[in-house]
């Protein structure tokens, strides 16, 4: 079909115009050949005349169908032009809030000068892993892209961000960035990718500055380099920058800044470390302050500053580093502020005094001469001499500004050489993305250098666009095998030879910069002379001093001043000397000697269109035009060797007002940026490219019913296009897809409205008629009935008469009257008749209703009486169960407490023993002492004779003393002074012996505490001995319970009862012998008390006789020799007599107080003795209670023995023995009472004796009363004293050897009664042996005289092990248990129950070790097994219910209440006894949550490739397809032919699958919820994430689909009996809401209310951007009104709360609980299966 053929009426075009660029307008009329106008009329309603040239008419844009606009491809519109470009835009961006636009392989931009929720970490895991255009279009999705085609084609690839100043080329940049780092993290160390974030704060705060389009504008275009590893993770970058916009730095436009960093800095001049640099406010320096405004509106310059900082160190950039570029940037600022004065004509000079030149040497270390001498004067070398020639003040000035210049792009260069540096990490590079963010097309009112080069860098990039673009479309066609034929296209080669060919603007450029003279105005002559017959070349009419360039973009005209200049970039090499000379290392490394090549070539040849004029001196350096283009050169090296992919960023207006669109702005960038160039290249060829899918689906409506039923839908797709368009060449059937020419997709949209059109107007047609046709059958019905009764009526009137109606009358009165009468009759007999069936009908059901009642009565008092014995037998059973439970707790009770005083009795034993040692030492004492009394006896008799001689000479001498007395009162006065003399010596001596006794007090008082210390250690040493007597009971414990399952196990009953009747015999045996031994350790002990008792009254005698004997003994003998003495000195000797009695009164008041001492420290002793035997007593009264308890508990088991007895022969013989160990019992309990009576009796023996030796020690000291005469001399007083000392210290060591007796004597009965218990033990476990063997006896019996089946072992519901066997438990258990082996036969949570069995176990034998080791290893493996199989969801879900069963099972077991309380007896029997696994719950429950967490990983990998397909993508509903055409993003899509395509059925069954797995395994039904509903919230959020980041998703069909999706899975939650409990119809309102907005009108302020009140789950982002994003599918629905949109978001705002994402977070995860569920499986009844080959595992 004609193009020309489509302008009929009702079509619409575009029109030129100056305004708006572009408008539209609808055709009026047909447009036929040969008609030089065009009837239009306007949007605004005014008609028009469009002038047409007949001879070749220029017919306007037609406009694209209303379908087709807001496409997220601009390819995809039927009419490729720029109206249509331009209007897509503008209904994206001002209507939608979609600033992404693709066309074809370019991503458009649009900057909408304000903050979107559409760049979080949730978009960012959105995008990953999609397919470029399944997603709306975003910068994501081209990093996706192009970080798919690396990982795919092993290629390095580029991102070529360009477009204006302001357009967000720097934004799009570091998001793509952002994106990398985030999706390829490496986890290791370095954080690398951390580094390439934090390298964008930097070289934005050096590279950028304010101007008047952008506040953050790229004054630098920067190439970054991303390294990949092989694993395709970040593992370093490299930055390459390009033209520095220099003259920034000392030049600034008005209401511009310099760069960012100078004001970070002066923000921060008041800060420590800043203050050395003595900075000023920033509209202080002249740098700073040139545009007028020195702060941006809404941007903190101090906090850029912290983030600078920050940034710094993240690189690894040393504080030194950072402090010495500060120092540049400070010393640069002071530099400006030089002060620079005319001196005459031609000089120039700078104050000495200068601050701001003192400041700038200072921080860069350089002479303030140097500086100030050759910044105002110039250095000329001429042939013979050197000249030095001061300058004038301009040209200083332009000296200093070169300066600056100079210092701030070295220190450019330097700091991003270090970021190079700090961000290559060790590591061979595989592959690289590299982002270039570079100037786009630039044309200002006034174009310069600048201007220049970087329009000559976008007409390299623009030629290297157009042959990708041009490849890309070759390869498409070859791919889809279409015939390729050449398609022409702009070339912009002449532009770029008119810049770097021979002759060229840059080889011109050059040549001049060489000549010392050359200016400006002689270059640009040149270029008049040598390019003015160029085209592309233009010479201004109205200007000498500027030229004109035809750029691919538009014309620029340039003005020469200042190229030289700036392309000389040249520096007075003086200057350069004197900063290489700065003692600043950094300053001086700036300046050092280059190399030659240049510092830009980085050695690489570049081989330009014409070979440079090579340098003869080091003073003609490289231009900065010549390294540019190096540089340029370089970089579209490594852009062709890359696959590039474009963002163009364009600015909607000057303004920087969001969302508003400016249409001039707008297309005048859409021309420079290239991609009206793309339109025009898609534009020539076939830009509309549908599947054949997609063609069948949409254009199924035009086919006929025989191309409908066609199975090939290729072959049908090809007869309907032959058939509509009959043009051959206006479509092209490729492999997968079907190319149309421009306007024919809308010729096709217009036929499928036209047909839809016709069946919506035959719809109405027949509805319309069958409206009529039904109201004219209801008014023509209601019409019939109406003049049928008018008719009645009127033949009424007119037939009847007076007589007729008395006639009439009468009969209906004898009617009445007649038909009275015979229903009367009727009703009479039908009431008797009624009354008869009643009787006999009530006479029935009375009698049915007795025979009812007595049936019950006695069916009652049958049930009565079988209730009642039904009770009486389960009272019975229970009683007899009761009564073993209360035994079996009785007994083990008793145990206890016997071990308790098992432990205690052993303690006294241990004293008893020592107080036997104790009394072996004191007889053999005893027999020392008695060896010298005899020696005492003899010395007695001697000196009785010689005190009868001395009382005989002494009466024979007595006359002679009366002599004598007369002779002695002389000189009794001289004695009695010599007495007093004597006395004060006497007491003074007295003083010394009582200082000495309190010493050996203290001596002694220390002795008693290191005896009491050894006591301690000796307590302390029986404690340690109680512990090993412990642990040995514990073995014998173990030892007792392996020995009674032996008993058990036995499989011939027969031989068990020989062997237990051999065993009876023997144990009948030993009875009498351990009786005889009894009786003789009861003889011997009698014995050993009775001399024990006569030992100690012997000692006791012999000690108060040889006491006596000591003291009058040997006081009598010095008296007698006192008397005897002779010679001259006896009257001396008497007066020394009276002194000698004072001291011995003294002594023996100094002897009374130790003696009362002595006294007090005995009746305490004695206390504590007295204290020791109560104890005794009341451990024996203790011990009879518990014996007393025991004989009950006997006399219980006495009494079933007799019930037993009955029933067996053997039970008698085993009754007598019981009986005997009972009397035997009884005498040990009487023996141990004679024994307690016998050592009180001896006690109170000992205190008898002791009080006694009290008693003789008083005789004794009334004895030295009677002799205080004689004993006066000094000397004899003295050893009596002596003698008194000893005789008291071996009274001490008497009453020690007492106590050791006692002590000893103690520990002997200790002993003796640790004996008795344990005698007593071994009766126990005697009585329970045979116990064991007459209920073994009783099974068997009973076994042999009945034929029924035998009654089945007992269980305890525990499983034993050797511990090791403990790895093989693991093993077997967990480690090699497999869901699909031999677990599909096993009960569910087997395995949970076994190992809590075996964990049951180890509690009931109280082996701590045992049970930590077996919970520890239970731990592991299963860690194990869940580290090893992370993805396989059949093992977590089997792990996860047992973890759960085993954690219910720790607290269902463990003894708590709250616990108990559904158990059974029998479950509360089996609970743990000894220890507390509160802490391993704790552990338990931690591994459920983990493994929880990995099984709902599992799941959501699995279905989060089915949750868009099925939910969104697939059409569930039949007959609504909601399908539009695609763009050049699906081209290479081919889903439909190799990929698997998911539906809701998919997705069901899957959930179905995890369903039917979870219940084999016998997940608890809470779990099952908690998961199902963790699934469905991520199908909820998935599916809603991508409803907001796709367009095409957002209509009222696909409305109706995800409604439609929804209720599929509410069906399969109530099949599953899920609804209740789960809310997992919760999770998906947000969708369900999404889905109702899509379909529910959207126009009215009611519409607006609505949507507020049922969209409670949406935010105010969701909502917005949903009402954005809704496209119509036909021409039938309309689009959302922006001010509809706009009052939305105004009712919005006072909703309170809420979040402000766009996105659902799809990893929230809800917190898992795991409710106490109790079990009622009894353990005991549990079978270990045979394919566990658990054999050495035993059931106990």
């Amino acid at each position: 079909m004609a193009l020309s053929e489509l302008y009929t009426k009702y079509n619409r075009v575009w029109i030129p115009d100056e305004e708006h660029v572009w408008k539209s307008a609808e055709i009026l009329r047909d447009f036929k050949p040969g008609d030089d106008t065009l009837q239009l009329q306007l949007e605004d309603g005014t008609e028009m005349l469009y002038s047409l040239d007949t001879s070749s008419p220029q017919l306007p844009h037609l406009r694209n169908p209303d379908i087709l606009v807001g496409e997220n491809d601009l390819t995809a519109l039927s009419y490729l032009h720029e109206p249509a470009v331009l209007h897509n835009l503008k209904v994206r961006f001002v209507e939608s809030k979609i600033i992404y636009t693709y066309c074809g392989i370019i991503l458009v931009a649009v900057n909408p000068y304000k903050q979107l929720h559409i760049y979080g970490d949730a978009v960012i895991h959105a995008y990953s892993g999609q397919n470029m255009g399944d997603m709306d279009p975003h910068i994501f999705a081209v990093a996706e892209e192009a970080y798919k085609q690396m990982a795919r084609n092993n290629k390095n690839q580029s991102i070529i961000v360009s477009g204006e100043s302001g357009a967000g080329k720097t934004v799009s940049a570091r998001y793509a960035m952002r994106y990398f780092a985030m999706v390829s993290k490496s986890g290791s160390k370095t954080h690398v990718e951390d580094k390439v974030l934090a390298s964008n704060p930097i070289t934005e705060a050096i590279g950028n500055a304010k101007t008047t389009r952008n506040d953050n504008s790229s004054r630098f275009g920067k190439y970054t380099e991303i390294s990949f590893d092989g694993r395709y993770q970040i593992i370093g970058a490299n930055m390459r920058t390009y033209l520095l916009e220099k003259s920034r730095v000392v030049s600034q436009s008005e209401r511009e800044r310099n760069y960012h960093i100078f004001y970070q800095m002066c923000a921060c001049a008041d800060q420590p470390e800043f203050k050395s640099l003595r900075l000023l406010r920033a509209d202080e320096f002249r740098y700073t302050s040139m545009g007028g405004e020195t702060a941006i509106e809404g941007v903190d310059d101090r906090k850029d500053m912290e983030e600078t900082c920050r940034t710094f160190s993240l690189l690894g950039l040393t504080e030194d580093f950072q402090a010495g570029v500060f120092k540049v940037l400070a010393g640069i600022l002071h530099l400006g502020n030089v002060e620079i004065r005319n001196v005459g004509s031609d000089r120039s000079s700078i104050s000495s005094s200068d601050p701001h030149m003192t400041a700038f040497c200072d921080l860069l270390g350089v002479s303030p001469d140097g500086v100030t001498r050759w910044l105002c004067h110039r250095r000329f070398v001429m042939v013979a001499e050197t000249v030095v020639k001061p300058v004038t003040s301009k040209r200083a000035v332009n000296a200093r500004d070169a300066l600056a210049k100079q210092i701030y792009a070295h220190l450019f260069d330097c700091v991003i050489h270090k970021i190079n540096a700090a961000l290559q990490v060790p590591g061979k590079q595989h592959s690289f993305i590299g982002v270039l963010d570079i100037y786009g097309f630039e044309t200002f009112d006034v174009n310069s250098f600048e201007q220049f080069c970087i329009n000559y860098a976008n007409e390299k990039l623009q030629q290297q666009f157009n042959l990708h673009v041009f490849k890309l479309e070759q390869e498409e066609y070859m791919k889809e095998d279409i015939p390729w034929t050449l398609i022409d296209f702009y070339d912009n080669q002449p532009v770029i030879d008119l810049i770097e060919a021979k002759m060229g603007i840059l080889d011109l450029l050059d040549e001049e910069c060489l000549f010392p003279q050359g200016t400006d105005q002689n270059w640009l002559q040149k270029l008049y002379n040598y390019l003015a017959d160029n085209p592309l070349f233009e010479k201004p009419r109205m200007s000498n001093e500027a030229f004109i360039i035809q750029h691919f973009a538009d014309k620029v005209e340039y003005q020469c001043w200042g190229f030289l200049e700036k392309n000389r970039d040249t520096l007075y090499e003086e200057l350069i000397d004197t900063m290489r000379t700065s003692k600043f290392p950094l300053l001086a490394n700036f300046f050092l000697e280059e190399e030659s090549g240049g510092v830009g070539s980085r050695g690489i040849k570049v081989r330009p269109a014409r070979p440079g004029v090579k340098p003869t001196n080091k003073n003609l350096r490289t231009t900065v035009g010549e390294k540019f283009r190096s540089s340029l050169y370089l970089l579209m090296e490594t852009l062709n060797a890359t696959t590039p992919h474009y963002v163009r960023c364009v600015k909607p207006n000057e303004e920087k007002m969001p969302f508003e669109y400016d249409s001039k702005r707008v297309v005048q960038q859409l021309r420079a940026c290239g991609v009206l160039e793309t339109i025009h290249i898609s534009a020539q060829s076939y830009p509309s490219r549908w599947t054949y899918i997609e063609f069948y689906s949409r254009y199924s409506i035009l086919m006929s019913q025989q191309e409908v039923v066609l199975t090939d839908k290729k072959q049908t797709c090809r007869t309907v296009l032959q058939r509509l368009i009959q043009d051959s060449n206006q479509y092209k059937f490729g492999r997968t897809k079907i190319f149309f020419r421009a306007g024919q997709v809308a010729y096709l949209e217009k036929l499928r409205l036209d047909r839809l059109r016709g069946a919506c107007v035959t719809i109405q047609k027949h509805v319309r008629g069958w409206r009529h046709r039904r109201t004219f059958l209801r008014m023509r019905e209601a019409a019939i009935i109406l003049q049928q009764y008018v008719r009645g009526q009127r033949r009424i009137r007119k037939s009847v008469t007076a007589a007729a109606l008395k006639q009439g009358w009468a009969v209906v009165v004898i009617q009445r009257y007649w038909r009275g009468y015979l229903t009367r009759q009727i009703y009479r007999i039908v009431r008797s008749s009624t009354i008869i069936i009643q009787a006999f009908t009530r006479g029935w059901v009375a009698r049915k209703r007795y025979k009812k009642m007595v049936e019950v009565q006695k069916a009652l008092i049958l049930q009565k009486y079988a209730r009642a014995w039904l009770a009486r037998r389960r009272f019975q059973t229970l009683r007899r169960l009761v009564h073993n439970v209360q035994l079996s707790y009785r007994c083990q009770q008793l145990r206890k407490k016997l071990e308790d005083q098992g432990k205690e009795n052993r303690g006294l034993l241990e004293r008893l023993t020592s107080l036997a040692g104790a009394h072996a030492q004191g007889l053999d004492k005893l027999h020392g002492l008695e060896a010298q009394l005899g020696k005492s006896a003899t010395e007695k008799a001697s000196l009785e004779e010689r005190e009868k001689k001395s009382k005989e000479d002494a009466a024979k001498r007595i006359a002679q003393l009366q002599q004598e007395k007369d002779m002695f009162i002389v000189e009794k006065q001289d004695l009695e002074k010599k007495l007093a003399d004597t006395a004060t010596e006497m007491k003074d001596g007295f003083d010394q012996i009582k200082t000495a006794l309190k010493e050996d007090l203290e001596r002694e008082e220390r002795l008693r505490k290191i005896a009491e210390n050894n006591l301690d250690l000796q307590k302390e040493d029986h404690e340690k001995e109680v512990e090993v007597l412990r642990e040995e009971n514990r073995r014998l414990k173990e030892e007792r319970v392996r020995l009674q399952r032996q008993t058990e196990e036995g499989a011939q009953v027969n031989t068990d009862l020989q062997d237990q009747v051999i065993q009876l015999t023997k144990h009948v045996k030993v009875i009498p012998e351990l009786r005889k031994d009894l009786h003789n350790l009861q003889t011997q002990r009698d014995d050993l008390d009775r001399r024990m008792k006569g030992q100690s009254e012997e000692a006791i005698a012999k000690m108060s006789v040889i006491t006596r004997q000591l003291l009058g003994g040997v006081m009598e003998e010095e008296v007698i020799s006192r008397l005897t003495s002779d010679g001259p000195d006896q009257i001396y000797e008497a007066g020394d007599l009276l002194t000698a009695f004072d001291g011995l009164q003294k002594a023996t008041r100094v002897l009374e107080r130790k003696q009362k001492e002595q006294k007090e420290v005995s009746d305490s002793q004695m206390e504590g003795l007295t204290f020791k035997v109560e104890h005794l007593q009341n451990e024996n009264n203790q011990l009879q209670k518990l014996f007393q308890e025991k004989m009950s508990v006997n006399d219980s088991i006495g009494q079933e023995v007799t019930r037993l007895n009955q029933e067996n022969m053997v039970i008698p013989e085993l009754k007598q023995t019981v009986s005997e160990l009972q009397r035997h019992k009884q005498e040990l309990e009487d023996q141990l009472e004679e024994q307690a009576r016998g050592m009180t009796e001896k006690i109170e023996e000992m205190s008898k004796k002791l009080q006694m030796n009290v008693e003789e020690e008083a005789s004794q000291r009334r004895l030295l009363e009677q002799h205080e005469q004689v004993e006066r001399e000094k000397e004899e007083v003295e050893r009596k004293v002596e003698e008194l000392e000893e005789v008291l210290r071996r009274q001490k060591n008497t009453e020690t050897e007492a106590k050791t007796r006692f002590t000893q004597e103690a520990s002997r009965l200790t002993a003796e009664n640790m004996d008795f218990e344990e005698q007593l033990d071994m009766k126990d476990r005697l009585i329970r042996k045979l116990q064991n063997k007459m209920k073994s006896l009783q099974t068997s019996e009973k076994a042999n005289q009945t034929p029924a089946p035998t009654i089945p072992k007992e269980y305890l519901g525990m499983l034993e092990y050797k511990r090791e066997d403990e790895p093989k438990l693991i093993q077997y258990i967990i480690l090699d248990l497999k869901p699909r082996g031999v677990v599909v036969n096993m009960i569910p949570n087997l395995a949970a129950q076994l190992l809590f069995m075996c964990v049951r176990h180890a509690d009931y034998l109280n082996d701590g070790a045992k049970l930590k080791s077996l919970m520890n290893a239970i731990i592991s493996g299963v860690k194990k097994v869940i580290t090893d199989h992370q993805a396989d969801f059949e093992l977590l879900s089997f792990w996860l219910s047992n973890m759960y069963h085993m954690l219910n099972c720790l607290k269902q077991y463990s003894g708590e209440e709250e616990f108990m309380k559904q158990n059974s007896p029998r479950q509360n029997k089996n609970c743990l006894q000894n220890f507390d696994l509160s802490e391993h719950r704790q552990i338990f429950s931690d591994l459920a949550i983990r493994i929880y967490h990995h099984f709902i990983s599992v799941m959501e990998k699995t279905l989060i490739p089915m949750i868009v397909p099925g939910m969104l993508e697939h059409e569930s509903l039949q007959g609504i397809s909601s399908m539009k055409p695609t763009g050049f993003r699906k081209r290479s899509s081919s889903i439909y032919e190799d990929q698997e395509v998911y539906t809701i059925s998919s997705l069901l069954q899957q959930l179905s699958l995890y369903h039917s797995t979870m219940s084999q395994h016998g997940m608890e039904e809470g779990l099952v919820r908690q998961a199902v509903k963790q699934t469905f919230f991520l199908v909820g959020a998935a599916t809603l994430n991508n409803i907001l980041l796709r367009k095409d998703m957002c209509s009222c069909r696909k409305g109706m689909q995800i409604r439609c999706n929804i209720s599929y899975l509410e069906e399969w939650l109530k099949e599953k009996d899920l609804v209740q409990g789960t809310s997992a119809m919760e999770t998906l309102k947000p969708l369900c809401q999404a889905a109702w907005l899509l379909q529910v009108n959207k126009t009215t302020d009611d519409d607006a209310k609505e949507i507020i009140e049922q969209c409670s789950e949406l935010n105010t982002v969701q909502i917005v951007k949903i009402l954005n994003s809704y496209t119509p599918i036909d021409d039938f629905e309309k689009r959302v009104a922006p001010s509809f949109v706009r009052k939305v978001q105004g009712l919005l705002q006072d909703r309170e709360g809420g979040s402000s994402q766009l996105m659902l977070d799809t990893q929230y995860r809800f917190q898992v609980t795991f409710p106490f569920t109790p079990s009622s499986q009894a353990l005991e009844l549990l079978q270990l299966p045979s394919s566990l080959r658990l054999g050495f595992i035993t059931r106990v």
